[in-house]
């Protein structure tokens, strides 16, 4: 991972975890990451969730094998990165800690202490040297809580980057980083997305061979790739020219509506995605929602508006900015269709929001008017 041999990995796999968050689905677990830096001083960059942190300080201890940690850098004041602090502190009495003034006021309301007398208050641009190894502090406020740094180190030229570039997974997973990294990132940081560009500039003049994230495996080849889905993700820019369809349905005949212009885009060449946002990953579709250039929104009228899930779909996505799309709407409604027009008032706040001409409308099921409507929207979607 780096020159020198002195950077070292000293965190933990978790992979009972089902939520992480909470909220998101992790089938192949989490890993929380931890550094050691080995020089005439020893800094170890940040702890583990509580339930790993006896496994995070022995993995620590054997690194460090018998010496004493002089620095704790701490990145990020999650739990899952900041459980293992206090017993830290406690194990290394000598150690100092080091972290911007907001980490320290968390502190205090986490663990009702911020070591007043063992602490470093780092800003933006501070160093600090062990020997060798010159570090860098760079402040991240918002990305994506406000107490965030990133620390830069120059004899490695390794990015510490917090949450940033991290992704759901345990290490040593199968997986593309793609893929989770967005689902990632449009779950947890999306919102933030003019803070990321801000940190973008800042780091864009470093010479940055290595990233370790908090989340997610050391990136050290074909850093471009990441730095530009970084850029693309934070702008709200598309990544991929192409359709994502999520349809709710209760009887199947809406979702035949949203089939039946996927076999229509499939028949034109248009790459697109389909999901149902009754039983796919919320996270996912959020996700592909801001990946693809062009939504399709399908929901059956529900209770005068739309069926609870699209309505949650939508949140989300308003939530965290959605932006820079073409949106089309499919509704069905067996009396008095409404769905489109609840849909479209959920979006009013998203910015650069353009709406297709045509608009599908179902009556109960599809019929030859709703099918030639389908086919419509089909060729404006490819056009």
């Amino acid at each position: 991972m780096n020159s020198t041999g002195s950077i070292r990995y000293a965190g933990v796999n978790d992979c009972k975890i089902d939520l992480f968050e909470g909220q998101y689905r992790v089938p192949n677990g989490m890993s929380y990451n931890s550094y050691v830096i080995e020089d005439r001083q020893c800094a170890v960059l940040d702890t583990a969730d509580a339930h790993y942190a006896d496994e995070w300080l022995s993995n620590v201890e054997r690194i460090l094998n018998g010496r004493n940690a002089d620095y704790l850098i701490v990145s990020h004041m999650e739990m899952d990165h900041a459980a293992g602090i206090v017993q830290f502190m406690e194990k290394n009495p000598q150690a100092k800690i080091v972290a911007t003034a907001a980490a320290f006021r968390m502190m205090t309301q986490f663990f009702k202490t911020d070591f007043s007398e063992r602490k470093i208050i780092a800003a933006d641009g501070s160093t600090l040297d062990l020997g060798t190894h010159r570090l860098t502090f760079i402040t991240a406020p918002m990305v994506h809580w406000p107490e965030v740094m990133m620390t830069y180190d120059a004899a490695d030229k390794t990015l510490f980057s917090a949450d940033a570039f991290g992704k759901f997974g345990a290490l040593g997973t199968e997986e593309e980083w793609d893929c989770e990294a967005r689902r990632y990132y449009f779950g947890i940081v999306g919102k933030y997305g003019q803070q990321v560009q801000s940190l973008l500039k800042k780091v864009s003049a470093l010479d940055i061979q290595n990233i370790c994230p908090l989340h997610g495996p050391v990136l050290s080849e074909n850093l471009s790739h990441y730095m530009q889905l970084y850029s693309i993700w934070s702008s709200y820019q598309s990544e991929t020219d192409g359709v994502f369809i999520a349809y709710a349905s209760v009887y199947g005949n809406t979702k035949k509506a949203a089939q039946l212009l996927a076999r229509k885009l499939e028949a034109a060449n248009v790459k697109y995605e389909i999901a149902d946002l009754a039983r796919e990953d919320m996270a996912e579709c959020v996700e592909n929602a801001f990946r693809y250039s062009k939504l399709v929104l399908a929901s059956v009228t529900y209770d005068s508006g739309v069926f609870p899930c699209m309505k949650t779909f939508i949140s989300m996505i308003a939530d965290r900015n959605f932006q820079n799309k073409t949106v089309a709407f499919i509704e069905n409604g067996s009396w008095a269709p409404a769905a489109a027009k609840t849909m479209k008032q959920l979006l009013e706040g998203c910015r650069n929001i353009s709406f297709a001409q045509n608009q599908v409308t179902v009556k109960s099921a599809l019929n030859s008017g709703s099918e030639a409507a389908v086919e419509s929207l089909a060729q404006e979607l490819a056009g």
